[in-house]
């Protein structure tokens, strides 16, 4: 069969790497889980009703590497000598970093079975987990580092840290009938174009018609505080959780759902004295709020998507 007459630009072939001299060949690999913190915690408290996540998402890993000529077909196979999988936790995304080291000694290298070892791991991680957080987002996977052949030692810069999500989700909607009360929380709400959600005292024709908190920012001043407070304690319209939001920027834009978009016009606000400093004494508006106008009006639903779009 003349495979030339199917692609005219040639066949596929694996490169033949006979000539090469053995060398010792190392690879590093990155892949990034974000989640919701709850999430997060459970993987860690070992609280996951599949089992002990890190442990099934390690062997994964690993048996991944060793598949990795079975699953890609150009790859050679190889005698791996070591794999390690690790796992770090960033709870300020919140993220899980799963990270990899192929080794092996021979005519070719292992960056496509360290790549697929974090993959595989990541997709386990998944799959175990899918039931309590379906939307998780496997991301930046790619090549750390390689050592070994020619090539020699080669780095990926800056490549340390994941970088902060541009999506997230709308975790909670809350509301108030008059401007100075706390809100409380509704499932679902009607956003209008140039005044802010309907039924809520801080909509009008003004810049500041919808104001919006992250989520983890709530969590950690709970955490160091030692209290408890609820989504709208803050006053806040919007809890939104999985973007640092104060790296959106005035000007910055978000998508909520489908329709809905916000313009960010102001980052905090001056601290007078609140009914929310007044009954918990801590406020978290004055710091770190987005107030924003609406841009496109429409229906919001908690755990909508948010995407940075600007």
């Amino acid at each position: 069969m003349d495979l030339t007459h199917i692609n005219p630009q040639g066949y596929a072939r694996m490169v033949d790497v006979t000539d090469k001299e053995d060398s010792c060949r190392v690879a590093r690999a990155q892949a990034v889980l974000r989640m919701m913190p709850a999430t997060l915690a459970a993987i860690r408290e070992g609280t996951v009703k599949k089992g002990d996540v890190l442990s099934v998402a390690q062997v994964a890993g690993i048996m991944g590497a060793k598949q990795t000529a079975t699953l890609i077909p150009m790859c050679h196979p190889l005698m791996l000598t070591a794999v390690d999988i690790e796992f770090i936790f960033d709870d300020l995304l919140p993220v899980l970093v799963i990270r990899s080291e192929v080794r092996t000694t021979g005519k070719t290298g292992v960056e496509m079975e360290a790549i697929t070892a974090v993959t595989v791991a990541a997709l386990t991680v998944y799959d175990m987990c899918k039931a309590i957080d379906r939307w998780m987002e496997i991301s930046q996977v790619y090549l750390l580092e390689k050592s070994g052949g020619k090539s020699g030692h080669l780095h990926r810069e800056k490549a340390a840290q994941p970088v902060l999500a541009s999506t997230g989700r709308l975790h909670s909607i809350c509301i108030s009938s008059e401007r100075g009360q706390l809100k409380y929380e509704v499932p679902e709400a009607v956003v209008i174009t140039g005044y802010g959600i309907e039924n809520d005292g801080h909509a009008g024709d003004w810049g500041r018609q919808v104001t919006c908190l992250s989520w983890e920012s709530v969590q950690r001043v709970n955490r160091e505080m030692n209290i408890n407070m609820e989504p709208g304690q803050y006053a806040e319209n919007l809890l939104i959780e999985g973007i640092d939001l104060v790296q959106v920027g005035i000007g910055g834009r978000l998508r909520i759902g489908k329709d809905v978009i916000l313009e960010v016009t102001q980052i905090g606000k001056e601290d007078h004295p609140s009914v929310v400093t007044r009954m918990f004494g801590v406020s978290l508006l004055p710091q770190e709020g987005l107030f924003c106008r609406v841009i496109s009006g429409g229906k919001i639903r908690k755990n909508d998507v948010v995407e940075v779009i600007s």
